[in-house]
């Protein structure tokens, strides 16, 4: 029904919200699925896990998706809920985790041999970062992310952030050619 001003009125304009706010949600799920299934198995190392913490990080979104006003944030938004709720899964209880070793998530049929192994060497490196300098370094290289949306992703000072990576790398750096890096700088 349309009102004197040429608007949807009662059931058609909430029916027709209601198919909108669908749309846009089953469009982020079809975007960012895979993307946000990574970084949860990255995070807990643990498929079934990283699928529940996916389905929980949807389920909060939709609850949420009207707060999203800009739609090419929703990638960091999302990330940032997925975090979150991880974090919930140790507030709740501490669960047995795999070693990453043990599957394999990245396709590497095409990969040579020397490939695969410089990737395993490299991903044994990374895991080996604390925390603190391993995760932003992910959420940079494998997600692509700028030291500003890593800070806002983290809830972090940008300056930290940027840190926090020039440190990863030059950990990376040093376990990976020990003998480059004793004549270079040391930092972390």
């Amino acid at each position: 029904m349309l009102n004197w001003l040429g608007k949807k009125t009662g059931t058609a304009a909430v029916s027709s919200d209601m198919i909108s706010k669908q749309r846009r949600y089953e469009t982020l799920v079809r975007a960012l699925h895979g993307d946000l299934y990574r970084y949860a198995y990255w995070l807990c190392h643990d498929a079934s896990v990283a699928e529940d913490l996916v389905q929980e990080t949807f389920l909060r979104a939709w609850k949420a998706l009207d707060s999203l006003k800009d739609d090419k944030a929703a990638k960091s938004w999302l990330i940032t809920i997925l975090r979150r709720e991880n974090a919930r899964r140790f507030e709740r209880k501490q669960l047995d985790l795999t070693d990453i070793d043990q599957c394999q998530v990245a396709d590497q049929d095409s990969l040579s041999n020397e490939q695969v192994a410089d990737h395993q060497v490299l991903h044994r490196q990374m895991r080996m970062l604390s925390p603190e300098y391993r995760e932003p370094l992910i959420l940079q290289v494998m997600y692509g992310f700028s030291g500003e949306e890593i800070a806002e992703i983290l809830e972090l000072n940008r300056n930290t952030v940027m840190t926090r990576l020039f440190r990863a790398r030059n950990q990376l750096r040093e376990a990976l050619n020990p003998t480059q890096a004793s004549r270079g700088h040391s930092n972390g």
